[in-house]
Order: structure tokens, then C-alpha cells, then sequence
């Protein structure tokens, strides 16, 4: 085909993958988006087959078929509650195909012309740094959301000293590829192997509860990765769609950043801990002040309310009773009450984790508002239902400036009539610390699971009819 051609395939696919992440930006428009992204991929997929025939077309199709049953079964077994896993590892094995392919390619090259380009050993490098980062990162991370590994965050001493001295490492072991070119292969398998210590490191301070911003810049680091695999193999494809997926995970872990008012610089580093001293233990914050109630009287309360805001949080899908959710608020709204959702952004384990799981249960979008727009709300609000939330509706955010989730925006919810908070226990949060919501006057607690708590209201509702 001719050369021409494929660079105009190539832009008009680049175009797509950007309509796709536009359409990305909106729930309304997730699913249009993602099947552009996917109508983009396959174009620059075929593309790169017809112009180069690496391998023989049969290989090729054998990968693909064994790829898609391999989708396929991920996709129909993992559970809608474990997507944020599923991410992780997917963002994992985008690092380490790029550190296998861009190691092929320059085992390739040295066998045929003896010395690899500047290009190649530049590009070479970055893949494999950042993808194997990005591979042993994401595996971590996975492991810490599958609770494998403990949420917690876990710091050896001289901790960044040492994560220091292992990027030093992977780059003198980089600059022997340029320098030392007989000793290019071990140097860059070499190199892999530090880097790949190096992502464990980097990826085992950060706590349970920064997940979400963890999950975003692992994505970054696998674009970038298959940015440099693209200058590997000289593909503008895989150049365009790299830089646009990096770009794309820098901006949406500045986001996430920016809603928990920390720098991602303290979230690296495991700066999300719970804090010594706080002003007043959990025995002291609850004690006499606990309002326990029963889905009877929960019932009565919702009788009597005009508006009902729900605030779902990780709780909510450990249970998985967003179904349930869905058919309270249904409930409710057949009875003349007005529903909505106020979503906190960095609420579950990844980004939209809440959004993914109502989509999931076919609530309509236009009744998902984000924390600006449901917080300005909440005083003309008869109940807002929590549903296993914690650290994002901690009052302490505002009143304690001591507290590890100190200046981090909050839903507002306890500027409600009532507040009904669905949890198990008082445990606290990944912040580690006591929530005074729960003890406030206007607050009612409902201890048990959530799907359960959810499904006996409704019937206390219907009962009560």
C-alpha cells in the first residue's frame, strides 16, 4: 500500500481517537465514544498489517483470536465491582507489551545492521523504564484493590532515597545501550529489571484511598510507554495514540488531585495517613451521640420527605447494591419525591466508579450531579441517604486542619434536614479517622450491609403504604 495512504489512514485515526475521548467526557456519550475509539484502533490496527508484514498473517490472526477469547472471558467473568482491578491490569499489560516489543525490536535490529540508531536507543530506554514501571506498578495496584496486598500504605526506610537511586540506576544502565552497544541486550534487560523494582516502590506507598489517582497516572505511564515503543518501530499510529492516552491520564490525575485538594507529589509519597492526635478519639466522638435506627422508622422519615438526595460511595459497591439503590429511588419518586445523586468524584476505587455502577443499573444520567452542583442543594434537601461513604462526607475536612484529609472537598450532606447513614460499623474511612457526621443530631445510622439495609427500607416503604 502505498506510503501516502497509510499516514492518511494514520491521521484519520488519530482524529477518531479524539472524537472518542471527547465523547469519553460525558456519561450521555461514554458509549458513542468508546465505540469511535474502537472504530480508530481497528483502522490503525489494519493499516500497520498492510504496510508491514512483520510476521506471517497467520501468527497475526492466531493473536488476535487468542486476545479475544482471552477479552471475552475477562469481560463477561469480572465482576462490574471489580472494574477498578480490571483497569489496573489492564494499564499493566500496555507497560509490559511495550517493554517485550521495544526489547524485540532492538534484539532485531542489532542482528541486522550490528548497531542499533540513536532513535532506537533513545526510545528503547524510555519503554523500558516507563513500561516496566507501569507493568509491576499496576500489578501492585491491582493487588491492593483485590486487598492481596494491604491498602495500607507501606514505606521501607530511606524510602525515596532508594526509589532515587534505582531511576539513577535504570538510566546509567540506559546510557550502556548508547555507550556499549555489544553490551545492549543484557543492559536493557538489566535495566528492566530496576525499573521493575522501581514501579513496586513507587506503587506501595500509595494508600487505598488514592487508588483513584494511582489508577489514572498508571494509565498515563502506559501511553507514554507506547508513545516510545511508537519511536521504536517508527509507527505514528502508536505515537499519536500513546501521547493522547498520556496526556489524557496526566490531566484526569490532575483532576483527581485537584478534588482531594492534595499534590500528587504527596500522594506518591503515601501522605494520605491517618493522623496522631486528632482532637477527639472515636470513643470520644460517639459516645451517647449514636442515633441508631430500623428500617421502620426509616420509613416514616421518607414518608414525609419531598427531597431525597442519594450519595453512594465504595460501600455501596462492596455490597453491590446498586440495583437495590435504583429501585428505592424508583420507589420514592412514583410517590411524588424528587431523587438525585450527589457524586464525589474520588468516591469507590477509580475514577466514575460510582457513575459506572449506576449506568450499570440504568439510572438516568441527568440525575448523577457533581459535588459543585449537589452542594449548593443540600440545605433545601429533607434526606440525603449516605450509602457507605466516609472519608467524602467527613465534616472534619473543613474543621480540622490537622487531619489527613484536611481542605479536601466534601458533599455537604449534613446540611440536610436528616441525614441516614448506611454502613456497617462505625469504622472509619481510608483516612483512618472518626466522622462527627454520625454523631450529629440530624443524623440517624443504620448498621448492616447495604444491599440488605436497602432492600428491607423498600419493603418497610411499601409496607407502610
Amino acid at each position: 500500500m502505498e506510503p501516502a495512504i497509510i499516514k492518511l489512514g494514520y491521521l484519520a485515526a488519530a482524529v477518531l481517537f479524539i472524537l472518542g475521548l471527547k465523547g469519553l467526557s460525558h456519561p450521555r456519550t461514554a458509549v458513542r465514544g468508546n465505540l469511535i475509539g474502537a472504530f480508530g484502533m481497528l483502522l490503525a490496527i489494519s493499516l500497520t498489517l498492510l504496510d508491514r508484514n512483520i510476521v506471517r498473517f497467520e501468527v497475526i490472526a492466531a493473536g488476535i483470536a487468542a486476545g479475544t477469547v482471552i477479552g471475552a472471558v475477562l469481560a463477561l467473568k469480572i465482576r462490574i465491582t471489580a472494574m477498578p482491578q480490571m483497569v489496573a491490569l489492564l494499564n499493566g499489560f500496555g507497560g509490559g507489551a511495550s517493554v517485550v516489543v521495544a526489547g524485540a525490536a532492538m534484539m532485531a535490529t542489532k542482528v541486522i545492521s550490528g548497531v542499533p540508531e540513536g532513535q532506537l536507543q533513545v526510545a528503547t530506554i524510555a519503554s523500558g523504564i516507563i513500561g516496566a514501571v507501569t507493568f509491576w506498578g499496576s500489578l501492585v495496584a491491582y493487588g491492593k484493590l483485590e486487598g492481596i496486598v494491604t491498602e495500607g500504605s507501606v514505606q521501607l526506610p530511606q524510602h525515596q532515597l532508594l526509589n532515587l537511586a534505582l531511576f539513577v540506576l535504570s538510566l546509567a544502565l540506559g546510557s550502556l545501550i548508547i555507550l556499549a552497544p555489544s553490551w545492549a541486550v543484557s543492559s536493557y534487560w538489566a535495566l528492566v529489571l530496576a525499573a521493575s523494582i522501581l514501579g513496586v516502590l513507587l506503587t506501595l506507598p500509595i494508600g487505598g484511598a488514592d487508588m483513584p489517582v494511582a489508577i489514572c497516572l498508571l494509565n498515563s505511564y502506559s501511553g507514554l510507554a507506547g508513545a516510545a515503543t511508537g519511536f521504536v518501530l517508527n509507527n505514528n499510529a502508536l505515537i499519536i495514540t500513546g501521547s493522547l492516552v498520556g496526556a489524557s491520564g496526566i490531566i484526569l490525575t490532575q483532576i483527581m488531585c485537584k478534588a482531594m485538594n492534595r499534590s500528587l507529589v504527596n500522594v506518591l509519597t503515601g501522605g494520605f495517613e491517618a493522623a496522631e492526635g486528632t482532637a477527639k478519639t472515636a470513643d470520644e466522638m460517639y459516645e451517647g451521640r449514636i442515633k441508631a435506627t430500623t428500617a421502620e422508622e426509616l420509613a416514616m422519615v421518607f414518608d414525609a420527605a419531598r427531597r431525597v438526595v442519594i450519595t453512594p460511595g465504595y460501600g455501596m459497591a462492596v455490597a453491590r447494591a446498586q440495583h437495590a439503590v435504583r429501585d428505592l429511588a424508583n420507589l420514592l419518586e412514583a410517590r411524588g419525591i424528587v431523587v438525585e445523586y450527589g457524586i464525589h468524584p474520588v468516591a469507590g476505587r477509580m475514577p466514575g466508579h460510582m457513575n459506572v455502577l449506576l449506568a450499570e443499573a440504568e439510572v438516568p444520567y441527568d440525575k448523577l450531579k457533581e459535588l459543585d452542583q449537589i452542594n449548593p442543594t443540600f440545605e433545601q434537601t429533607d434526606v440525603v441517604l449516605v450509602i457507605g461513604a466516609n472519608d467524602t462526607v467527613n465534616p472534619m475536612a473543613n474543621t480540622d486542619g490537622s487531619c489527613p484529609i484536611a481542605g479536601m472537598p466534601i458533599l455537604e450532606v449534613g446540611k440536610a434536614r436528616t441525614v441516614v447513614v448506611i454502613k456497617r460499623s462505625l469504622s472509619p474511612g481510608f483516612a483512618g479517622i472518626p466522622n462527627p457526621l454520625f454523631a450529629a443530631d440530624n443524623t440517624l445510622m443504620f448498621f448492616a450491609d447495604a444491599e440488605k439495609a436497602v432492600l428491607e427500607i423498600i419493603a418497610a416503604v411499601k409496607e407502610a403504604a
